[in-house]
């Protein structure tokens, strides 16, 4: 039905294209569509809205959007904004600027060009206005192969036939529509039948073996519905289906059925089916036709044009196979528009333009477009300007003493120069530039001043100046820079001296010889003489490290004998974290005791115990876990204990990672937050010994209070970046997770490591104002506010952040070389959660006593000599009883016979 009605449209546009060659002033039907009798519609379009408030804010959104493209101009998102609401305000004029400036830098999606074509073909009534649109159309099938563009195309031309050489060009446009996605598997059909039925529609001033000749054509492609196509061309035809035909027919069956098991793939699997793709594109391959494998790839990059791999191997292979220039440029030059942040697609772009001789100026203007692309890493700029001094260099004939080409190579290495600062690649750029213009002086000027920066103690710098003298220079120069390496060379000086040896035993005389053994076996001493005492240095640090250990060791041994040999009175209980007491008598931080985020709100699993009915917990007051200790203080312990009341989360905000020994927690954190709100209470907890836990729970009045109180997040109290978040249960939102910061790519920020940890908020701001506006620095700490040599610095757009990175990425900040890159974090890998009833492995193992594991409060009735042998005892066919294998902890035993006398003394002796 739908192929029906789709003929039916062609046939009626046809026939009045035909009537119109009769009467070249009259255009179409007047039920046509392209008639454009929808200009009512637009006017209701500038008539509607809400009211003028809507409309001041769609023109302030206007306003802002354009501005923000005047800033950055490849910002995809704001060019799709600013579209969309031209097209709602009817802005007839803008929203064609604004299409055409999209157009220029990225290229369009089938459905942008679709809408764009149809408004320019409602407004095109005269015959100049038409070629606009037919140009506008030749654009449009530039960017992917979209089959349903080339039919809107060929429709579009045939309501053109009665202007002159108007079917002409029709057939044409077809021709060419055939040719890009004729052999479209799934949507190639529809052309075939559109060219058939046009061909039949003007069938009187045509030739009847036109029409043959396209079912023929059609039926040798392997396309969907190839059976329903066979069986129109046989009732269409009134003579015989020739042999061939027949035979071309069977075969592109043979080969559709290939086909199938791959786009029935492709039809199952979901965005951005990269596999899928990848899979079809082998099969293609393997079979090698040109035409068919550049279909695959085209269809692969239209779902995912912003993959570079994708365009890296499909400009390979067109640059590799195919070799038409037209075909190559034009792919390359889709790719960068695409994906203008990666360096090899433009670096790729300018070799391609190389080898097909395009103009020199052409060439040059696609660099500086490189220039402007904003890559992401500042080693992107160092490629793209050593590719294109390399094409520069290529062009110069250094035979000649000076040329217009080498002063045009001249002024690009200082330009380079110039743009990426005191970059070490750029040394070696002017290094090669002094010695392709035969300046080896003014190269080894270069050299010493890379030697001067601190790159004297590596051994492959002196190689490389050595190499260079040795291809370009003289013995005497030679000699001189390895004998130079091996007094300087700290981190290889073996390979140093065995390359003066070499050149000594080829090239030099025996006293240069004798020099040359004297000087290597000198440095080669010094140099064992100083490993040797730094191996000394470090085995005593070791050393005293094993001693510290073992006095530790004998401490912890000694006051635990101690322990054990007090009796406790009889009728007294244990108290509970005796002995959990640390060294130093304070309480031991446990690994198990840590937050599992920073700031998240989430309590460790004992702390919640601990903590008297924390999160709808029913321990009663009056159980074990609520006894206080006796060096608890009296205030501490006569508190009653207040239940967690979850009603009141939406008022409250969980406050962590306070200093232990804060005083007065209450007062002091009432104090911080009265700012936010009335606070109605601080929950400050407290352990067993009336020691502070360091985080506690803020209750406000309001909600808006508690929303605001999340702004201090990571304040600064009493030297410790204090963390607020949102009081949620874990419990019943496991899911619940609160970061603060971005974790995906963000081209407006860097991402700065390598600094100094002295290095403070506002120098580290002076350093970077220097290259734009700076909204907002962030130095990354520890939980103790301690720095960790690593920053966040946010610039207001991208083209700053990009500049920021070329201009700082190797900056010596306090003797420290810093590291500059944009933001882009890695993905967080969460556990995955065990299933119910069931241990997670990623847990740390443990024994199974219980939903708690074994409490520290709980006491062991076994003697510790008969807790090794925690295995069952067996007994062996020989009626010995042995000892199971021992565990992983203990060393293997010996089998040892015990007697009831034996295991007496055990239990006896004290």
């Amino acid at each position: 039905v739908e192929r029906s009605g789709r003929r039916a449209e062609l046939h009626k546009m046809a026939a009045a294209g035909a009537e119109a060659a009769a009467e070249e002033e009259k255009r179409l039907p007047e039920g046509d569509p392209e008639s454009g009798g929808d200009s009512d519609d637009e006017g209701d379009t500038d008539s509607s809205g809400d009211g003028e408030d809507e409309e001041k804010e769609n023109e302030a959104e206007i306003q802002r959007l354009e501005e923000q493209l005047s800033i950055n101009a490849f910002d995809y998102n704001c060019h799709l904004d600013l579209i969309k609401l031209l097209q709602q305000e009817g802005e007839l004029v803008k929203l064609r600027r604004a299409r055409q400036k999209m157009s220029e830098l990225f290229p369009l999606t089938e459905e942008i060009w679709l809408d764009w074509l149809k408004d320019e073909i409602k407004m095109a009534t005269e015959n100049s206005e038409r070629e606009k649109v037919y140009e506008l159309f030749e654009r449009a099938v530039k960017d992917y192969i979209c089959p349903e563009i080339w039919l809107e195309y060929a429709q579009y031309s045939i309501g053109g036939i009665g202007q002159e050489g108007g079917i002409e060009r029709v057939r044409s446009i077809f021709e060419r529509a055939l040719t890009a996605v004729g052999l479209h598997v799934t949507k190639g059909t529809a052309l075939w039948e559109a060219y058939r039925e046009f061909e039949n529609a003007i069938l009187e001033t045509a030739q009847l073996e036109k029409i043959h000749t396209l079912f023929r054509r059609q039926l040798g492609i392997p396309l969907l519905d190839m059976e329903a196509s066979y069986a129109e061309y046989e009732e269409w035809s009134e003579e015989p289906i020739p042999e061939t035909t027949i035979k071309n027919y069977k075969k592109a069956l043979q080969q559709l059925e290939k086909c199938k098991p791959y786009e029935e793939a492709l039809l199952g699997a979901e965005t951005p089916k990269l596999a899928e793709y990848q899979a079809y594109i082998d099969f293609e391959m393997k079979a090698g036709d040109p035409a068919r494998i550049q279909l695959i790839y085209e269809r692969a990059l239209a779902e995912n044009c912003l993959v570079p791999d994708l365009w890296a191997r499909y400009n390979q292979y067109l640059d590799r196979q195919l070799k038409v220039k037209e075909l190559v440029l034009s792919a390359h030059d889709r790719a960068v528009r695409n994906c203008p942040w990666t360096v090899g697609l433009w670096i790729r772009y300018l070799l391609a333009m190389e080898r097909h001789r395009v103009e020199h100026s052409i060439i040059s203007e696609m660099f500086e477009k490189a220039l402007n692309a904003g890559f992401i890493q500042a080693t992107d700029y160092v490629e793209i300007w050593q590719a294109y001094l390399d094409y520069l260099r290529r062009r110069v004939d250094f035979t000649q003493d000076s040329s217009k080409e080498l002063e045009e190579l001249r002024s690009a290495f200082a330009r380079a120069v110039e743009y990426l600062k005191q970059e070490y690649c750029l040394l070696l750029f002017k290094i090669i530039f002094a010695r392709l213009c035969n300046n080896m002086q003014k190269a080894r000027e270069l050299w010493d001043n890379i030697m001067t920066k601190g790159n004297a103690k590596y051994a492959n710098m002196w190689l490389e100046y050595y190499n260079l003298e040795r291809a370009h220079g003289d013995t005497q120069h030679c000699r001189k820079a390895l004998h130079r390496a091996v007094q300087c060379t700290s981190d290889y000086p073996e390979h140093v001296c065995e390359v003066l040896l070499t050149l000594e035993r080829i090239e030099g005389t025996l006293e240069d010889w004798d020099a040359a053994v004297q000087k290597t076996e000198n440095r080669l001493a010094r140099v064992n003489e100083q490993r040797a005492k730094a191996a000394e240095k470090e085995a005593a640090l070791a050393k005293q490290e094993e001693e510290r250990a073992e006095q530790r060791k004998q401490a912890r041994a000694e006051k635990k004998a101690s322990k054990k040999a007090k009796k406790p009175r009889i009728g007294d209980k244990r108290k509970a974290d005796e002995d959990d007491e640390g060294e130093w008598g304070q309480e031991e931080e446990l690994p198990s005791k840590r937050y599992r985020g920073e700031g998240d709100g989430v309590l460790p699993e004992e702390d919640m115990e601990v903590e008297t009915g924390l999160f709808g917990r029913s321990e009663k007051p009056d159980g074990p876990a609520a006894i206080p200790k006796e060096k608890a203080s009296t205030s501490r312990k006569d508190i009653p204990k207040v239940f967690h009341d979850s009603s009141k989360d939406k008022v409250t905000v969980f406050v962590s990672n306070l200093a232990y020994t804060m005083a007065e927690p209450e007062a002091k954190l009432r104090e911080l937050f009265g700012s936010c709100g009335e606070v109605v209470e601080i929950r400050a907890v407290f352990n067993n010994k009336g020691t502070f836990r360091g985080y506690c729970y803020v209750q406000f009045k309001e909600e808006e209070a508690a929303r605001q109180a999340l702004a201090l997040d990571r304040t600064a109290v009493e030297g410790r970046p204090m963390f607020v978040s949102p009081c949620v249960d874990k419990n019943k939102n496991p899911d619940f997770k609160v970061f603060r910061y971005s974790t995906t790519l963000e081209k407006h920020k860097l991402f700065i490591s390598g600094l100094p940890f002295s290095c403070t908020k506002e120098e580290l701001e002076e350093i970077c104002k220097a290259h734009g506006n700076v909204k907002d620095i962030r130095l990354v700490t520890n939980r103790a506010g301690k720095p960790k040599g690593l920053a966040y610095v946010e610039f207001e757009n991208e083209a700053q952040a990009s500049q920021a990175v070329l201009k700082m990425d190797g900056l010596t900040v306090k003797d420290h070389v810093i590291k500059v890159m944009i933001s882009n974090p890695p993905l967080r890998k969460l556990p995955d959660r065990p299933e119910p009833g069931r241990a997670s492995l990623s847990l740390a193992p443990r024994q199974i006593y219980g939903a708690r594991g074994k409490g520290r409060t709980q006491l062991s009735m076994m003697p510790r000599a008969l807790q090794r042998q925690s295995n069952p005892v067996a007994k062996a066919e020989n009626g010995m009883v042995q000892n199971s294998p021992a565990t992983s902890s203990d060393p293997p035993a010996e089998p040892k016979k015990m007697s009831n006398a034996d295991f007496a003394k055990m239990l006896l002796k004290k």
